[in-house]
């Protein structure tokens, strides 16, 4: 009897255990990008470094048009890789369902020339924080440059050390929403400081914008990969990451 009530009281135990905690859903939207971006090379890349951090799975999809299934709001943050300004946006829809996205709590992170993904729709430039503007310089030639941190008490970079990078280094971006700039790079041509990475914040929702990652090599940098996966662990809603 005795050890019957034990056998009772170890599973009972056993049911009420917590099971090990629940990934964060994160998806690399890619797909017809401008043909200056090789997505077909960065996307992989980039699902395949950000689920280094284990709290986080993710997968790829290649249809922009993905924006406006409710199969969206499955996941719990979305990695803009996308941009091609040659064919429409993926339309009303897919906008609107990107906005209720973040607006409603989820996270947004935006790659290198995410920032001109949606030209045509002014509501962009407060949901990404910053945007592409034509009429500004574009970037510095590819080349070296230091990426240093500007923030060091943000999840997203706290304990991270400045790191040389061969890329792009965007001067383009443009905009009024309130951002808080995590780091940046001094720009050859202008001999200006600008945001290489920035957080902000649309209606519940995070927002991790980050221009570095022109191409494969840029996003074999390991400051960028670990500078890509905090600042996607924190739109997700994770803790601050443990690398």
């Amino acid at each position: 009897m005795r050890l019957r009530l034990i056998a009772a009281a170890l599973a009972a135990l056993a049911l009420a255990a917590p099971g090990p905690p629940e990934k964060a859903r994160v998806l690399v939207l890619t797909g017809n990008e401008y043909p200056g971006h090789h997505w077909k090379e960065t996307a992989p890349l980039l699902a395949k470094f950000l689920a280094e951090d284990a709290r986080m799975t993710t997968e790829v999809q290649p249809d922009p048009s993905f924006l406006a299934s409710p199969k969206l709001h499955e996941y719990d943050a979305v990695v803009l890789n996308y941009m091609n300004w040659e064919s429409p946006d993926p339309g009303p829809e897919a906008r609107a369902s990107l906005k209720r996205f973040v607006e409603g709590g989820k996270g947004l992170v935006l790659v290198h020339f995410a920032c001109g993904a949606f030209q045509g729709w002014p509501e962009f430039a407060e949901i990404a924080g910053r945007v592409y503007n034509p009429e500004l310089p574009p970037h510095d030639p590819y080349g070296t440059f230091t990426v240093r941190i500007a923030d060091a008490s943000h999840p997203a970079t706290k304990g991270l050390a400045p790191f040389e990078t061969a890329d792009e280094l965007y001067t383009c971006l443009d905009g009024t929403h309130p951002i808080a700039v995590l780091a940046t790079a001094r720009s050859k041509l202008d001999g200006k400081d600008h945001p290489m990475a920035f957080a902000s914040e649309y209606g519940k929702g995070r927002v991790f914008h980050c221009t570095l990652g022109h191409d494969v090599d840029a996003l074999k940098t390991p400051g960028t990969q670990q500078l890509y996966r905090r600042g996607t662990a924190w739109a997700a809603g994770l803790a601050p990451s443990p690398d």
